[in-house]
C-alpha cells in the first residue's frame, strides 16, 4: 500500500505495522527515514481488521483489541492508524468499554536510512542506534539525520529500545489519540505539487451509467496530483515523475507521454515538461544535436534495447503541436517552438535521405513504433511550422509521404489470416515477424487542425488487419493487450516487454481502434482494463501479468511494477476521454466531437475538463449521442 506525495512515500503491507522488511517505511526524496514503527496497546498488537486507501497519499488501518477481563468475544478498543506520504502517523485509541480504561501505549521505533535502490538490492545495513531528542528519538548516520517528533510527549522514552512509551486514561465510550511526525533534518516539510492551488492539473470528474467509471477517472486524477514534482531550479515548472516506489525522477519519454494523454485536464502540465526538458536537449554540433537525452530501455527477446532519447525527441513537438490544439497559448507556444524545431532538424539529420530511423543510431533496428512517432512527429511538426510561418514543413510532409509509401509495402508480412505489420526490420533489413502490442502505435497518427486526425502509416487494408490482430485473444488477455502475443516463441505473461499487460499501450490501442472506427475492438480492450482497475482498487499499476482472463479469475500483479505510474494514470485518462471523442482547435476557436456511438459504458458525463483555457463539460447519451454542457465563450462546435 503506497502513499505518494512527491518527494515523501509511505509504504506498508495490510497488517499497518512497519516492521523494517522489505520496502516498509516512510521516505523522503528516495530515502528511508523511518523503516519500523510497531503499535503496542496494553502489551498487545491490535488485530487489523480494515486497511484501505482514502486518497492517494493516505492508508487508513483499524484494529481491534479486547482489554476488559471477562468481557466476552467482543472487541472493547479500536485503534485506528491514518498514515501519510508527509511523514504523518496519527493514532486514535477509542474505547467502547463501560467504565474507564487506563491504557499503556508503547511505539518502537527504528531506521536505516537507506537509499531505495539499496533496499531493492537487499544490501541495507542493521538499525542506526536511536538518541533521544525533543519529544521522540533521532538517528544520524554519513547520509544524514531523520527524527520522530510525537504529540503529546511521551512518558518515557528509551533510546536503547527505540521506544516511545505513554499511559494514557480513557472514559468510558472516550477517545486519545497521539500523533507522530517524521522528517530529514536539513530538509522542509513535504509540500505536495498536486495539494497546492497551483496544480497543473484541473480538477476534473466523471461519472456514468458504469460506477467504474467515477472512480478510475477520480483515482487517476488523484494519482497524477501525487506524482507531480517541481523542477528546483524554476520551481513555476512542473513534469510527472514515472512511478512509485521505483521511478520518482525524471524520465522523458514517459513524462511526455503522460502530459500528452492528460491534454484534456489542461495545457501547463505539458508546457512545465515542455520547458524541463528543453532546458535538458542537446545543443552544438555533432549527430546528437536536438535530442532530449533518455536512457535505455530494454525491449524483450527479440530486439536489442532502445533509446527513450529517441521516442522523447520525437514526441516533443507532437505535444507541443497538440498542447497549442487544445489551448496552449501562442506565446508560450513560440517561447517553446526552437526546442521544438531542434527535435525536428534531428529527425530530418537521423534519416538523411532515407524512409526509415533506426533505433538506437546509427545501425540499431528499424522498428515500428519508431516509425509511428516519427512519421506523425513529421506531420505534426509540419502543421507548428506552418502556422508560425517557419520554414522546414514541406520537406517533413514530403519525408512523410515516402515513408507511407515503403513502409506499407516492407513492413507488412503476407500470411493465411491476411498479414501483419512486422515488429522491427533488422539492420539487414529482415522483417521480424513477432505479434508484439508496440504496433499499437501505429494507430496513434496525432491530432490536427479541425478535428482531423493525421494520415498513418497503413493503409485502410491493413489497419483493418491489424484491428482484428489487436482484438484476438493472441493478444487480448481479457485484463488488456499483452505486450508479445502468446503464441510467439519466448511469451511470457510477466515479460515486461515480452507478454505483460502494459497500460499505456492498451489505452493507445483503444483510443487509436475508436479513432480508426474499430469500435467493437477497442470496447472489448477498454472493458478488460476496467475489469482490471476494479481488481487492483481502480489504482491501476504501469503493468500485470498477460495471464487469461477466466471465470471468478483476477490479473496478477507484477512484483516489479509502479503503482502509481505516471504512463497508466494519464491511461485512465485517456480511456474515458476516447469515448467522448474530444477533437479541440483552439486557434480556430472550434471543437469537434466524435464518440464512440456504441457507447459501450451506458451514458458518460466529463465535467471541469479545459479546453482553450476554460472549462469543458460535456455528456454522452447512450445512443452515443454527444452534448456540450460548459465551453468557453465563443468556442463553436466543428462539423
Amino acid at each position: 500500500m503506497i502513499c505518494v506525495a512527491l518527494p515523501g512515500l509511505a509504504i506498508s503491507t495490510e497488517q499497518g505495522q512497519l516492521t523494517g522488511r522489505g520496502l516498509e517505511g516512510f521516505y523522503r526524496a528516495g530515502r528511508r527515514v523511518l523503516s519500523r514503527c510497531q503499535v503496542r496497546v496494553a502489551g498487545r498488537e491490535p488485530l487489523v481488521v480494515q486497511a484501505r486507501m482514502t486518497s492517494a497519499d493516505r492508508v487508513r488501518f483499524v484494529g481491534t483489541l479486547r482489554v476488559t477481563p471477562h468481557g466476552g468475544p467482543d472487541p472493547d478498543v479500536v485503534v485506528e492508524r491514518t498514515r501519510t506520504a508527509d511523514g504523518t502517523e496519527r493514532i486514535t485509541l477509542h474505547s467502547a468499554a463501560a467504565r474507564a480504561l487506563r491504557l499503556p501505549v508503547e511505539v518502537a521505533l527504528g531506521t536505516d536510512l537507506a537509499d531505495l535502490g539499496a533496499i531493492a538490492a537487499g544490501t541495507v545495513g542493521p538499525e542506526l542506534p536511536a538518541s533521544v531528542h525533543d519529544s521522540g528519538l533521532r538517528w544520524s548516520s554519513a547520509v544524514g539525520t531523520s527524527c520522530v517528533t510525537a504529540d503529546p510527549p511521551p512518558a518515557d522514552a528509551i533510546a536503547s529500545a527505540g521506544l516511545l512509551r505513554w499511559d494514557f486514561d480513557v472514559p468510558p465510550g472516550g477517545s486519545v489519540r497521539l500523533e507522530l511526525r517524521v522528517r530529514l533534518e536539513g530538509a522542509g516539510p513535504v509540500r505536495a505539487v498536486g495539494r497546492a492551488a497551483t496544480s497543473p492539473l484541473a480538477p476534473a470528474h466523471a461519472a456514468g451509467d458504469d460506477a467504474r467509471v467515477r472512480a478510475l477517472f477520480a483515482t487517476s486524477v488523484e494519482d497524477l496530483q501525487a506524482l507531480l514534482v517541481r523542477d528546483p531550479a524554476h520551481p513555476a515548472d512542473t513534469h510527472l515523475a514515472a512511478g512509485a516506489p521505483w521511478r520518482c525522477g525524471l524520465a522523458p519519454a514517459e513524462a511526455l507521454a503522460a502530459a500528452r494523454m492528460t491534454l484534456p485536464l489542461g495545457t501547463r502540465l505539458a508546457s512545465g515538461t515542455l520547458r524541463i526538458l528543453a532546458r535538458t536537449q542537446v545543443i552544438g554540433r555533432g549527430p546528437r544535436c536536438g535530442m532530449i537525452p533518455g536512457p535505455r530501455r530494454d525491449a524483450g527477446a527479440y530486439l536489442p534495447p532502445s533509446c527513450t532519447g529517441t521516442e522523447a525527441t520525437l514526441l516533443f513537438p507532437v505535444l507541443l503541436a497538440e498542447a497549442r490544439r487544445w489551448g496552449l497559448p501562442d506565446q508560450e507556444t513560440e517561447e517553446l517552438l526552437p526546442a521544438a524545431e531542434r527535435c525536428l532538424t534531428w529527425l530530418r539529420t537521423a534519416v538523411g535521405d532515407g524512409p526509415y530511423l533506426s533505433d538506437p543510431q546509427p545501425n540499431g533496428p528499424v522498428r515500428c513504433e519508431t516509425q509511428a512517432h516519427a512519421h506523425r512527429a513529421a506531420l505534426l511538426g509540419a502543421d507548428l511550422l506552418d502556422a508560425y510561418a517557419r520554414p522546414g514543413g514541406e520537406w517533413l510532409r514530403q519525408w512523410a509521404r515516402a515513408a507511407r509509401a515503403v513502409f506499407r509495402r516492407d513492413f507488412w508480412i503476407d500470411d493465411l489470416g491476411g498479414g501483419r505489420p512486422a515488429a522491427a526490420l533488422a539492420p539487414d533489413g529482415r522483417p521480424l515477424s513477432h505479434l508484439c502490442a508496440t504496433t499499437a502505435h501505429l494507430l496513434d497518427t496525432g491530432l490536427l487542425g479541425g478535428g482531423a486526425h493525421a494520415a498513418g502509416l497503413l493503409d485502410k487494408v491493413q489497419t483493418e488487419h491489424l484491428a482484428r490482430l489487436l482484438g484476438s485473444p493472441v493478444m487480448d488477455s481479457g485484463w488488456g493487450l499483452r505486450g508479445l502475443g502468446a503464441k510467439e516463441v519466448g511469451y511470457n505473461p510477466f515479460g515486461h516487454r515480452s507478454g505483460a499487460v502494459r497500460v499505456h499501450e492498451t489505452a493507445i490501442a483503444v483510443g487509436g481502434l475508436a479513432v480508426a472506427g474499430y469500435e467493437k475492438e477497442s470496447a472489448v480492450l477498454l472493458r478488460g482494463v476496467l475489469a482490471a482497475a476494479e481488481a487492483f482498487g481502480h489504482r491501476l499499476p504501469e503493468m500485470y501479468a498477460g495471464e487469461q482472463r477466466g471465470d471468478g479469475s483476477a490479473p496478477l500483479p507484477h512484483p516489479a511494477a509502479c503503482r502509481p505510474a505516471a504512463t497508466s494514470a494519464a491511461a485512465g485518462v485517456l480511456l474515458l476521454t476516447a469515448l467522448v471523442g474530444i477533437r479541440p482547435d483552439a486557434p480556430a476557436g472550434t471543437v469537434t466531437l466524435r464518440p464512440v456511438h456504441s457507447a459501450p459504458l451506458g451514458e458518460i458525463g466529463l465535467t471541469g475538463l479545459r479546453v482553450a483555457g476554460a472549462p469543458f463539460s460535456v455528456r454522452v447519451s447512450r445512443l452515443g449521442l454527444a452534448m456540450v454542457e460548459e465551453a468557453a465563450d465563443g468556442l463553436q462546435l466543428g462539423v
